[in-house]
């Protein structure tokens, strides 16, 4: 079983330059094996050669290892600490900041980010880049089409403002949509650009090995400017900044010394 693991690790990188080595191993294990069970695999083997068979497959395996979980203005508190704390410092030296949602899933936290700018911005300024390995979640970004579950948090003026209900969906407006960019992109494996302000990457850090973690932290912190602001999930306090070359701003958000 864990020769088999290994080599479909092996397999994977070379088809799609993931290397699943870098995730934690048994939270990943579980989760791709009770995939393969549903699709009547016996092995990872197996299942390897059916996705080199079935791109549907391949799809539905990258969607798997790829958790989206996500909804807008997840941990509120959180987000009005960044409009009244953050973003003002953010502005007061740019005012046109570059901005990155990295990991964005379906898009849920590059929207909430240029809703929130919209009180400080005209629409037409915002430029918020949001990537994600995964196609499908952008396809779904892209559309910008949610269940009623998603918009539990966004506040009442935001809804009115930039949502359409469509039977038990609702539609963001093109406005919202104009401010982000969706792009694919591996984080292990891709350069991240920038000098960036903002980088916001949120719930995706806990997935993966201390080691992969601590290569995360130095690109985040090459790309950001200097004094530029890091901000992670409620699950994923950085306990050594320093050695990033961050500073704690607030709990949660991280500045670039």
């Amino acid at each position: 079983m864990e020769r088999d693991y290994q080599e479909f690790i092996i397999n994977i990188k070379r088809k799609t330059g993931i290397d699943l080595s870098l995730y934690k191993e048994a939270q990943m294990k579980r989760r791709l094996t009770s995939l393969y069970e549903k699709k009547g695999f016996k092995t990872f083997e197996d299942f390897y050669s059916g996705m080199n068979r079935d791109r549907e497959l391949l799809n539905e395996f990258l969607d798997r290892m790829t958790i989206n979980v996500s909804e807008f203005y997840r941990n509120a508190k959180r987000w009005e600490v960044m409009e009244k704390n953050i973003l003002p410092g953010i502005l007061k030296q740019n005012k046109a900041p570059r901005i990155w949602s990295a990991a964005c899933s379906t898009g849920e936290e590059p929207y909430t980010i240029a809703m929130i700018l919209s009180k400080f911005l005209p629409l037409s300024q915002i430029k918020v880049t949001a990537t994600d390995i995964d196609e499908n979640a952008l396809a779904r970004a892209r559309m910008g089409i949610y269940p009623e579950r998603s918009l539990n948090e966004v506040p009442e003026p935001m809804k009115q403002r930039f949502f359409r209900r469509e039977g038990s969906f609702y539609k963001i407006s093109d406005d919202i949509k104009k401010t982000v960019m969706f792009k694919k992109q591996n984080l292990l494996a891709d350069n991240f650009g920038g000098p960036y302000d903002l980088i916001v990457c949120r719930n995706v850090l806990i997935y993966f090995t201390e080691e992969a973690k601590d290569g995360l932290y130095h690109k985040f912190s090459s790309a950001l400017k200097k004094d530029g602001i890091f901000f992670v999930g409620s699950t994923e306090q950085i306990f050594n900044p320093g050695r990033y070359h961050f500073e704690s701003a607030e709990t949660f958000f991280y500045r670039k010394l």
